[in-house]
């Protein structure tokens, strides 16, 4: 598994680890003493390093390769209980955009969200989770599926951005995103959205109106990335962690400024760790939920929805 910069002492730790077990096993010494004390450096370090994480390495666990993508979440919530469906009817079926009916524990729901890709040419196809406009009106078309059928949605939000193109422009991407906006805040059923990685922009707002929102413990959310912040106010790439600290954009500060309604606890060093755990997580929060907002009267839920949002950013003297 790749390793991140700040985790370097971690491995160093680990290595010595491994030939502490080697020289046990080549030479029979007792080695148990040595191993003991290693091993009570190393949790002792790792607490250390990722209960104190800066703004700029939550992004960077949060764009971790091995991290679990939008498909891996869906096949584990589901159990493989998925049919995924395709295309807005209008343009043709956009690969970063994913969606489909799905049940988790018996309960039917309409699953959508972005999905990166593993390898190079995975995310060229999938065009680096950044969806064309194609790609929200194919959600919004899911979503109104959803609510003929009386059907729960949950969003699952992992994307840098929607896609800045130019042909993007031309078929109506800043258009796309606002109906998508306006109609979730209208939909008739409970809508959950979770963010498990990246979340830039108007691209992650474009299926993040919900009734209830939940990042990972390892996630980040805001109006624009550290990278293009930095280059915006220093014409440089070189100040992202100054960027990501002033953008307050993890999951503890959207949390703290009532943004976000929870946020899931990661395994220690990332979901990437313990995929099983998260998943777990995810689906307990996403039954609790759906029982939950069930119960309320459509008009509620809506009129709530509604509310909650309007009341983001307001400040008061």
């Amino acid at each position: 598994m790749e390793r991140l910069d700040f985790e370097k002492p971690i491995v160093e730790l680990e290595e010595q680890l491994k030939k502490a077990f080697k020289l046990g096993e080549e030479t029979d010494a007792d080695v148990s003493k040595t191993v003991l004390d290693i091993e009570n450096k190393l949790i002792k370090l790792r607490k250390k390093i990722y209960g104190n994480l800066s703004a700029w390495q939550r992004v960077q666990i949060s764009r971790h390769p091995s991290r679990p993508y939008t498909l891996d979440y869906i096949e584990a919530l589901t159990q493989g209980n998925f049919m995924e469906l395709h295309g807005d009817r209008t343009v043709k079926d956009d690969k970063a955009m994913v969606g489909g009916w799905g049940t988790i524990d018996e309960q039917p729901v309409m699953l959508i969200g972005q999905q990166k890709g593993k390898n190079t040419k995975l995310r060229q196809y999938r065009n680096f989770g950044m969806a064309n406009p194609e790609g929200y009106r194919k959600a919004l078309r899911l979503m109104k599926m959803a609510e003929k059928f009386n059907r729960p949605v949950v969003t699952i939000i992992d994307t840098p951005g929607a896609y800045p193109g130019l042909e993007a422009e031309e078929r109506g991407q800043g258009e796309a995103i606002a109906r998508n906006l306006l109609e979730m805040c209208q939909l008739k059923v409970p809508v959950i959205c979770i963010i498990i990685g990246e979340g830039a922009s108007g691209g992650a707002l474009g299926i993040g109106i919900g009734d209830k929102v939940f990042m990972l413990e390892n996630t980040w959310y805001s109006v624009i990335s550290p990278e293009s912040c930095s280059s915006i106010l220093w014409r440089s790439w070189n100040y992202k962690q100054q960027a990501a600290e002033a953008l307050k954009l993890t999951s503890e500060d959207m949390l703290a400024n009532k943004l976000i309604d929870q946020v899931i606890q990661e395994p220690e060093g990332g979901a990437h760790y313990d995929p099983n755990e998260v998943f777990d997580r995810v689906r307990d929060v996403i039954k609790k939920e759906i029982t939950s907002l069930s119960k309320q009267d459509s008009k509620v839920r809506i009129d709530n929805r509604i509310e909650k949002f309007c009341q983001m950013g307001v400040i008061k003297e």
